[in-house]
């Protein structure tokens, strides 16, 4: 379900942990030692901030050797981004409105 999968997408969204992360992988793959060296935080805590991503799709993580390497799936962010599309048209076309009626207001 769409509403679900977005709703995954958001609460991985919403941490700046994971959205420094998102921002890393923007440049690239990289390994979960890559993705740990910036962050005052344990192998485990990161290990667990990326597997919320894994879950909500915006991160794929595959085997290289020992390594583990992840990559951004872009994808998933762009159905945030389609969702907040059509909230934007609905503004603009309220701002429309609304701009019609103040300068009926000012005419008066």
């Amino acid at each position: 379900m769409v509403v679900d999968r977005l709703g995954t997408t958001f609460a991985a969204l919403s941490d700046p942990t994971r959205r420094a992360m998102i921002e890393r992988l923007s440049r690239g793959p990289a390994s979960v030692h890559g993705l740990t060296e910036p962050f005052a935080l344990s192998q485990q805590m990161i290990s667990k901030h990326i597997a919320y991503l894994v879950r909500a799709r915006i991160v794929s993580k595959t085997k290289r050797g020992r390594e583990s390497i992840c990559k951004l799936r872009p994808e998933a962010i762009k159905t945030v981004s389609d969702w907040a599309i059509s909230y934007r048209r609905f503004w603009e076309e309220s701002f429309d409105k609304l701009d019609v009626v103040l300068k009926q207001m000012k005419k008066k």
